[in-house]
């Protein structure tokens, strides 16, 4: 038995756990063959499937002295959905793959489940298999799908000269969050808890993709780095204006003093906040703000049509 008298992965076995695990859930309507055979069946209306997939390692992506596994459910799924969300497509299903030492608790198991499923629920969407296997450390590898109603999905190919940028949802604050778990600052609790559990903006896809959306992205990387393939993939000159951002900056502005960094760094190069940003042809809808300019020119970004000297964001082999 585990601390507390709990019983481990490797003491219960995989099908046991995954019993456990899948027991209670109510699937929605879409799911017509949820967990228990060898696949899932999802109707999905449109006839196409949006489909992205992400992966979580523990000591990369998180920390389990830092997060509970409720916490690393959510996140899991979060980022997973915010895929789905920028190609202007509704979150159907999920597929989760769990690695971790045999040695593990079951009920921690159960508890990062409980974290996905409080994610899921929500937004109408179910988890609907998986995998279950040994490995050295905590590993969330999760698969997402989703239905685009009849819409053609926004690419990030589609930004065009005379267009305006704009963001749904917050910037900078999952990166101050991490700065402060990992200097051990304290205070800033919900800063803190913006790089546990990500915000994303949900349904705002789906509004951006009706109000004529060229093309979108979520923030993973950090602004300036989602925005360069959008830049790169349509073949525009991104201007963003720093007064328009302005709200983020002062937002993370004393949590980057404790830490000792550029509050504008945070929100410029900072990932995981998991906003939306779209460029638009016209006005933009309710939800978004304009914080720049698409413009001739080869392909990058600039802020205040100057080169930004700083980091550009996240790089996975870092």
């Amino acid at each position: 038995m585990a601390d507390g008298g709990e019983p481990t992965l490797r003491q219960l076995g995989e099908f046991p756990v995954i019993d456990r695990l899948v027991a209670g859930r109510r699937q929605p309507a879409a799911v017509t063959v949820g967990p228990g055979d060898d696949a899932a069946v999802v109707a999905m209306p449109d006839g196409r499937v949006v489909v992205s997939t992400d992966m979580l390692v523990e000591g990369r992506h998180f920390r389990l002295d830092w997060s509970s596994p409720v916490e690393i459910g959510r996140k899991a799924i979060a980022q997973n959905a915010a895929d789905i969300e920028s190609m202007g497509a509704r979150v159907s299903a999920f597929v989760v793959a769990f690695g971790a030492p045999p040695d593990t608790p079951a009920a921690r198991a159960q508890e990062l489940a409980d974290g996905m499923w409080l994610e899921a629920g929500p937004l109408g969407a179910g988890i609907v298999g998986g995998d279950l296997v040994a490995s050295p450390q905590w590993v969330v590898s999760v698969t997402a799908f989703g239905d685009l109603a009849g819409r053609p999905p926004v690419l990030r190919s589609g930004a065009r000269p005379g267009s305006v940028v704009a963001v749904s949802g917050e910037l900078g604050r999952s990166a101050a969050g991490y700065l402060l778990c990992h200097k051990g600052i304290v205070g800033f609790s919900e800063l803190r808890e913006r790089h546990l559990v990500p915000r994303p903006p949900y349904g705002q896809g789906i509004v951006a993709a009706d109000a004529g959306a060229q093309a979108m992205t979520d923030v993973s990387d950090g602004l300036l780095a989602d925005l360069g393939h959008i830049a790169r993939d349509s073949g525009v000159l991104i201007d963003l204006a720093a007064d328009a951002l302005r709200p983020d900056v002062d937002a993370v502005t004393a949590a980057a003093a404790a830490a000792g960094v550029d509050p504008q760094e945070l929100v410029l190069s900072g990932g995981e906040d998991h906003a939306l940003v779209a460029c638009f042809p016209g006005a933009v809808p309710p939800g978004w703000r304009v914080i720049g300019t698409v413009r001739d020119g080869a392909p990058g970004v600039l802020v205040d049509g100057r080169d930004w000297a700083g980091p550009a964001g996240w790089q996975s082999f870092d």
